[in-house]
């Protein structure tokens, strides 16, 4: 691949991968691909993608939290073009919001008792996760136990992105913003932000700003007819029988029909090498082929750490799920960025940042080693296996 690897150490991972969790059933399938800035890349396919049908390079994927990364950059554009900044309150854009209080009491049959938070909710707060937004599927508040009743929770929405909008101004915050970090909705209510702020259908924006400019034809919050059948089947983990079917690849995916919601936190589906194109633009420091996405020092600020005080998560945050482990490790504005390699027990760079979807898809950017992966299965939780960390240091141990 180049003189910047050990070829030998790198082809370690298909075998690596085919043991440990093909054979023995614990994955589906197992696409990886690792690049440097200016050489080729290194790509192994491994399964079926479904049935007698083996991965492919243009096998489409869930690739579900990896979408946060894109509407974070989306969002992004918007504040280098001066239509809102990092500072504005979100109730600016959103008034339902104004009077959202946060959680004292209650829930459930009791009605929610409420206070005033000690500031106002902050477009930042949304980028890094420390709104006081939940997720419903962490199942540990009444908060969360209000979103799955109403199916805040994206993935599970019956309603348009507006309506989503307004139905979070009837639940109270789990904490003050800015006072700790949990994984939650934040990054959807950041889809609605852009389709307020630039007066376009979020998916629209989307398409035309990142996707088409990119070449990322393969990309879609609802994968046409033409192209389901490229579509991998999707697993859950079953602790009596490994893995369960969750979604069907092809035309009966859930993906392959209409939405009600594009989610800016976890829709899309996408193919290695489109993602790889977005990869390739994050290392080329917001530029991809002559298509410049997001300026060189805005991309900088989003991959510093912006949890308050400089802390890491293991400091802030109260989420029982999370794509980060978290010691040594910040967030920015969109990803999780790597502050003290050490900590992780993982080798890496400062600076590093990544981020990873449910399906156990995962992807990193390395700056300083001028080097990204990205990993493409379908199992969920992402929590079932430790294949991300293992990847991450079979890949750094290939490095000359």
């Amino acid at each position: 691949m180049s003189d910047r690897f050990d070829q030998s150490r790198l082809e370690r991972i298909a075998p690596f991968l085919k043991q440990k969790y093909l054979d023995t059933g614990k994955l589906p399938h197992a696409g990886v691909l690792v690049g440097l800035k200016d050489g080729p890349s290194y790509q192994s396919l491994q399964g079926d993608a479904r049935e007698g049908q083996p991965l492919a390079e243009d096998t489409i994927y869930r690739i579900a939290s990896m979408t946060k990364p894109l509407t974070s950059i989306a969002f992004m554009q918007l504040v280098e073009q001066g239509k809102v900044a990092l500072s504005n309150y979100v109730h600016d854009v959103i008034p339902e919001w104004k009077d959202m209080g946060v959680f004292v009491a209650g829930g459930g049959e009791a009605p929610f008792q409420k206070r005033r938070p000690k500031r106002p909710m902050q477009m930042l707060d949304l980028l890094r996760h420390t709104s006081g937004l939940t997720y419903g599927f962490q199942e540990r508040t009444p908060v969360d136990a209000a979103y799955r009743r109403e199916q805040l929770d994206s993935f599970n929405a019956q309603y348009d992105l507006e309506t989503f909008l307004k139905k979070l101004a009837d639940y109270p915050l789990l904490f003050d913003p800015g006072e700790a970090w949990n994984y939650s909705v934040s990054t959807d209510v950041l889809g609605g932000l852009i389709q307020r702020i630039a007066d376009q259908p979020f998916d629209e924006y989307l398409k035309e700003n990142i996707l088409d400019p990119l070449g990322m034809e393969d990309t879609f919050f609802q994968v046409p007819p033409d192209k389901a059948d490229r579509l991998a089947d999707a697993y859950y983990f079953h602790s009596a029988e490994t893995k369960k079917l969750f979604d069907p690849g092809g035309p009966t995916s859930r993906w392959a029909k209409p939405r009600a919601m594009p989610s800016g936190g976890g829709g899309l589906a996408s193919t290695m090498g489109d993602y790889e194109r977005f990869c390739r633009m994050l290392l080329g420091q917001g530029e991809y082929e002559g298509a410049r996405i997001i300026g060189r020092k805005t991309l900088d600020l989003m991959t510093a750490n912006h949890l308050p005080g400089g802390k890491d998560l293991t400091e802030l945050s109260i989420s029982l799920f999370s794509e980060a482990d978290n010691a040594g490790i910040g967030f920015g504005l969109g990803f999780a960025t790597t502050m003290e390699p050490h900590k992780t027990l993982t080798p890496g760079s400062a600076g590093d940042f990544y981020w990873g979807g449910m399906f156990s898809t995962a992807f990193f950017v390395d700056p300083a080693e001028e080097l990204f992966m990205i990993f493409m299965t379908q199992l969920m939780p992402s929590s079932t296996y430790p294949v991300r960390r293992e990847l991450k240091t079979m890949i750094y141990a290939a490095l000359e």
